[in-house]
């Protein structure tokens, strides 16, 4: 089963998203990261994604658990709002930043008016603060955006913290690192 680390922006809606996702391609591209062209090494529905390059041992912890000549080893780009969570054994529970609560139930269950774009807010049913549902607290790594970046494969190899703070200044926002398989 291929496993993926995901580098999810903690925003809703990130402005100009596309153009955003564009402008990490070529930097990840200039770098050798990845390759500039897709190919089939991607899971998602057209399979189509950008290949691991060989600058891509510069930014993990074990590069040698790197899935070189793989099938499943590019970097799929999403640009429209998707929720990423680990596939298995996420525990659904989340907490308030300022009164400290336990809000996972109505948080999720929020995500039915977060999913169509109806809102990027949710509101702590026990003390009324309100934020980008990402600026709550959560036992496990996840995210909630408009733009999401797949690393199929990686997630053995485990990305670098400085490549993920560096990701996320090129990127203008904070991001999650979310470690998940393939199945979903």
């Amino acid at each position: 089963m291929t496993t993926q680390c995901i580098l999810v922006p903690r925003a809703s809606s990130v402005p100009a998203h596309e153009a955003k996702a564009r402008a990490i391609l070529r930097w990840l591209v200039k770098r050798e990261i990845v390759e500039a062209l897709p190919t089939t090494c991607g899971s998602g529905a057209n399979g189509m994604a950008y290949a691991i390059a060989a600058g891509a041992r510069q930014v993990v912890e074990r590069p040698a658990l790197l899935p070189y000549g793989e099938r499943l080893n590019g970097l799929e780009i999403i640009t429209q709002r998707s929720i990423y969570t680990p596939t298995r054994g996420f525990l659904e529970e989340a907490g308030c930043p300022e009164c400290r609560r336990e809000i996972g139930v109505p948080l999720f269950d929020s995500l039915e008016q977060w999913w169509p774009g109806e809102t990027d807010h949710f509101t702590c049913p026990e003390c009324g603060h309100e934020d980008d549902i990402n600026g709550f607290l959560f036992l496990q790594p996840c995210g909630f955006s408009n733009l999401g970046f797949i690393f199929n494969g990686w997630a053995e190899a485990g990305l670098r913290p400085a490549f993920v703070e560096e990701f996320g200044e090129r990127l203008g926002f904070a991001v999650s690192l979310v470690l998940a398989d393939g199945s979903a």
